[in-house]
């Protein structure tokens, strides 16, 4: 019989498999005969990741994009730029790169990038498609294919091009995918070792507790007033209201990051100001003081966790003759040594919720950060109180809003795999059948590799790498698919990613606009915006709060189509058995949309006559065009975190081997790992500035801009708000800047070994000396010597894996040099289309 935790591994295991279901798929029911014709003239109301919207629209365009509801006082500026999304930048037709058309076999794959790109009919590029994907499974099997698609696509869960990728690829006889993600990579594998779950993506106490019990919020590496303008599904807009009311209550803030964010200016935050990378080594000197001023609660520790004992000891030096003092920890993240005393002394007397975010995990050594932070508040012992203890996910889809009783919508899901013979269609695995499908999807485990490998993936076929307690053999991919993302701008190190993608024979990409990526296509695929389109999605990914109808708005630009429909046709070249396997029999949109309507309606029904918010039928829900909002129950607003397990850790133990918290793993001790030790472990990082050169001595921090999504809303004119002299801004502490000869304004180089970007300066003191900030996401645009001319942060950062346990992104990891430009300045080229024929 497997134990909890082993369950809990095996099960997140699964879930990031292509072939198991996101969501069970109800009855045939008849087709929605509700109108979706278009506005020409009027409002509509549509959703994104940055909130409900209502558009107008004059004469077919849109003309004005603003929040459907306004609740706080905080303007999000991503919801005006719909216009934008809509008819900026859009990939028009189906292409073909040149040398590919001319000879798939012999594609000369280095000219990606480079060459002119065909304009081909919609027709012949499927055919292509199917064509070049047959070719490559019989070939090279299908470990050979691989079915790209990472994160923040669309709002809507019908139009979800991810998951519509995979169910394409699976019902035409499998691929290979991914594991894990770039934003928590480290912490979703060292959690579930140390408190049963991934955590990163749980519901967070309730804000409710916090504002009625707290006394102090500490805010550590996370900027909530910027990330909480986006949500995984749609933001609900709450988060941001309830740091609203975090600024008028009496409860006191501090912020612990480089950087003093837009937050810790809202807040009139106490600013600490550690080094990049060495919050491990703050947090123990924390740990040592308290030790020594006996103000650690041991019966918490006794009752709730494992494994402090040996943790002590590494503190004290019984390991390696190095105790872990608050003055060995004052050297290493430059807070003094009364500063590191003082916060572990108001944490331990004050009623304290510490507020990570997951920055601090995307660096060298990732999983050792919030290891260290459990730990840390398990000796202050407000671990499951309403105002104590810690949250990873307080900056992210406003954790911590109350969740809402109502429906809950479902989607697309991934489907069965296609069983072929001969090649024919000999129909879909099952589940609980012994056949070729079952033995795939084992193989498909043992292919998938971490998201964040991706580009050693592509150069190295055949390498073993070590991951979570296991071995990955990387598999031989010459065909890669790509929907819903911007990998090219997304991945560590451009320069050799760039390699990485001129390696397979294939590369086909479903796009809107002609980003990065696109470019660097074989066969680019013209895909409708979510606003040409109609789908459903619900708004605050914890809370629930609201139903909301995505309306078509406007007819398709060109010659677009949306994915379900381009991945239908080419099932069509399959057979008309393969087809009617992807479509569930020519299912179209909208009956699909009204399925997962009618799901939820379901269970609201199932609720009683007594629930609050009933819901009405799919037809008078779409015609009426109105979300439709649910309600938190007193629950819900009394919810608080780990409150189970600290009432009755018997009853209810956690995930872990144990069922305790564990300040040390056996489990890991066993992998016998150089890079991750059985309990949190302070890991110099390959490049901070304990270690910085006269040539690279400042430390680069990429976080996540505050007017992008990732790299979404860059080629719109948003841009114009914020670049300088049109390209990405970098923040500099202003005595930096002087000694460097810069001024706000000026346009500057930023290098190191990897590569080179220009950007424009931002002069200030919001920044501690010797580091500085470039945003992610930034559209790749090299010239000819490699230079990127728009300033994309990823040019500059490491690729190179976290530990061997979760092989996460080290983005914040990275040394570099800054000089003023003096140069002819070059034209920023990256939102303009490449040469067509």
């Amino acid at each position: 019989m497997l134990d909890r935790r082993k369950f809990l591994k095996i099960g997140a295991t699964l879930s990031t498999l292509p072939l198991i279901p996101s969501f069970v798929m109800g009855k045939n029911i008849e087709a929605s005969k509700v109108s979706l014709g278009l506005v020409k003239n009027g409002e509509v109301i549509t959703a994104a990741h940055w909130g409900i919207l209502k558009l107008t629209i004059k004469d077919g365009k849109v003309v004005k994009s603003e929040p459907w509801e306004k609740i706080t006082k905080m303007d999000n500026p991503l919801q005006h730029y719909t216009p934008d999304m809509i008819y900026k930048c859009r990939v028009k037709y189906p292409y073909v790169r040149k040398s590919y058309l001319e000879n798939p076999d012999h594609p000369k794959p280095e000219l990606r990038g480079k060459e002119e790109f065909v304009r081909v009919s919609y027709d012949e590029a499927i055919k292509l498609i199917a064509k070049e994907l047959k070719k490559t499974r019989n070939t090279k099997g299908t470990s050979a294919i691989f079915g790209g698609s990472y994160g923040w696509k669309s709002s809507g869960n019908m139009q979800n091009s991810r998951i519509l990728l995979q169910r394409f690829l699976n019902v035409t006889g499998g691929f290979v995918g991914v594991t894990g993600d770039y934003s928590t990579g480290a912490s979703q594998i060292i959690m579930p070792y140390v408190v049963g779950s991934i955590e990163v993506y749980e519901q967070q106490t309730s804000w409710e507790n916090i504002l009625k019990h707290s006394k102090y919020v500490v805010i550590w590496g996370a900027d909530p007033l910027s990330t909480l303008r986006i949500a995984w599904t749609s933001t609900d807009q709450r988060g941001l209201a309830y740091f609203e009311k975090l600024k008028e209550s009496k409860i006191k803030v501090i912020c612990i990051d480089p950087v003093k964010t837009e937050t810790a200016k809202f807040l009139n935050a106490k600013w600490i100001t550690p080094r990049p990378n060495t919050d491990v080594a703050l947090m123990m000197g924390m740990a040592s003081h308290l030790i020594a001023k006996k103000k650690v609660n041991y019966e918490f520790l006794q009752n709730y966790t494992t494994g402090f004992d040996k943790f002590k000891a590494y503190l004290e030096g019984q390991e390696d003759g190095i105790k872990k003092d608050v003055k060995w920890a004052s050297q290493i993240c430059g807070i003094d040594e009364k500063t590191i005393k003082n916060l572990a002394e108001i944490f331990y007397d004050n009623p304290t919720m510490i507020m990570s975010g997951w920055g601090m995990q995307r660096a060298h050594h990732g999983e050792q950060p919030h290891w260290m932070l459990v730990t840390l508040c398990c000796m202050l012992g407000q671990i499951g109180t309403k105002g104590g203890g810690f949250g990873l996910s307080y900056h992210y889809s406003n954790g911590g809003v109350p969740t809402c009783k109502g429906g809950i919508i479902g989607g697309i899901s991934a489907g069965e795999l296609g069983i072929w013979k001969n090649g024919k269609f000999k129909g879909l695995a099952k589940a609980n059948q012994t056949n070729k499908g079952a033995e795939w999807l084992q193989n498909s485990a043992k292919y998938s590799f971490p998201v964040a490998r991706i580009a050693d993936a592509l150069l190295n076929p055949g390498k073993t790498i070590d991951h979570n307690g296991s071995k990955i053999t990387y598999p031989d991919i010459d065909f890669i698919y790509w929907v819903g993302g911007n990998p090219l701008v997304h991945h560590q190190d451009t320069n050799t990613n760039v390699k990485a993608w001129r390696k397979p024979r294939t590369i086909v990409v479903n796009e809107i606009y002609w980003t990065p990526t696109a470019k660097m296509a074989d066969i680019i695929m013209p895909t409708t915006s979510s606003y040409e389109r109609d789908d459903i999605t619900m708004t605050g990914d914890y809370s629930n709060m609201h139903i909301a109808p995505m309306k078509q708005a406007v007819e398709p630009i060109a010659e677009s189509k949306d994915d379900y429909v381009i991945f239908s046709d080419i099932c069509k070249v399959y057979g008309k058995d393969v087809f009617n396997a992807y479509t569930q029999n020519g299912k179209k949109a909208k009956d699909l949309i009204k399925e997962y309507y009618n799901s939820a309606l379901k269970q609201t029904k199932n609720f009683g006559e007594a629930f609050a918010t009933p819901m009405p039928s799919f037809e008078e829900f779409w015609a009426k065009n109105e979300p439709i909002t649910f309600e938190p129950s007193i629950e819900s607003l009394e919810w608080t975190r780990f409150t189970d397990f600290i009432e009755d850790p018997i009853l209810n133990t956690l995930g872990t081997d144990s069922g305790l918290i564990e300040i040390y793993s056996e489990t890991i001790k066993k992998y016998n790992y150089d890079d991750c030790k059985a309990h949190p472990t302070w890991f110099e990082p390959i490049e901070w500035l304990g270690n910085a050169n006269k040539e690279t001595p400042f430390h680069l921090i990429t976080s996540h801009p505050r007017n992008r999504l990732h790299s979404q809303l860059c080629h719109t004119s948003l841009r114009d708000t914020y670049t300088v002299k049109d390209r990405e801004p970098i923040l500099i502490n202003s005595k930096d800047a002087k000694k460097l000869g810069i001024k706000n304004g000026d346009l500057v180089r930023v290098f190191n070994k990897r590569g080179e970007v220009l950007a424009g300066a931002v002069v200030s003191n919001d920044i501690m000396q010797g580091v500085v900030r470039l945003c992610e996401g930034g559209w790749y645009d090299p010239d000819e010597n490699g230079l990127c001319k728009y300033g994309s942060a990823n040019v500059l950062t490491i690729d190179m894996p976290t530990s061997k346990l979760a092989n996460g992104n080290i983005s914040h990891t990275s040394l570099v040099g800054i000089e003023k430009f003096t140069q002819n300045i070059p034209k920023v080229t990256a939102f303009k289309d490449p040469k067509t024929l």
